[in-house]
């Protein structure tokens, strides 16, 4: 696992708001990571963000697209974690939702963060979704950093 990440800019999430949304499959460690992000948005200084959550990982596209069609959000973050099975089911599930996140991201003109973790194993996930290292927190700098950006391009424009 890669240790490497971007520099943390310290950002002031005040009248910011934020929306995660979380697959409810592998309910436990998904949870961990909400509970991260979710942390690290306050602590920089934003409301507590709104939390919705769907079945599994497919499901998020939909309802990011859902969420920034019908809310005034400075960026979503959606969370799920899908783990390798006998097949090759959880590559799909990971090529296919990153792209349509980036298209809803697009489509919609709002940050959408892809914070799905996709693993080999269950080691993998617990490890990137534990107490040392939790990808939450990354996920929840990167919101925090796109919201500011967007923020300052639509001022700009304008």
């Amino acid at each position: 696992m890669s240790l490497d990440i971007p520099s943390i800019q310290q950002i002031d999430g005040s009248g910011l708001r934020f929306a995660i949304i979380a697959s409810r499959y592998n309910e436990a460690l998904v949870d961990s990571l909400v509970q991260h992000a979710s942390a690290t948005l306050i602590a920089a200084g934003a409301g507590a963000p709104l939390i919705e959550r769907v079945p599994g990982a497919a499901e998020l596209p939909y309802a990011a697209s859902a969420v920034a069609n019908h809310s005034q959000f400075d960026a979503i973050i959606v969370i799920g974690v899908v783990i390798a099975g006998d097949t090759n089911h959880h590559e799909i599930i990971g090529d296919s939702t990153a792209s349509a996140l980036l298209s809803v991201s697009i489509a919609q003109k709002v940050p959408v963060i892809n914070g799905i973790l996709v693993v080999n194993d269950l080691a993998q996930a617990e490890a990137r979704a534990g107490e040392t290292i939790n990808r939450g927190k990354e996920f929840a700098q990167a919101a925090l950093e796109m919201a500011q950006f967007t923020q300052k391009w639509k001022t700009t424009n304008q």
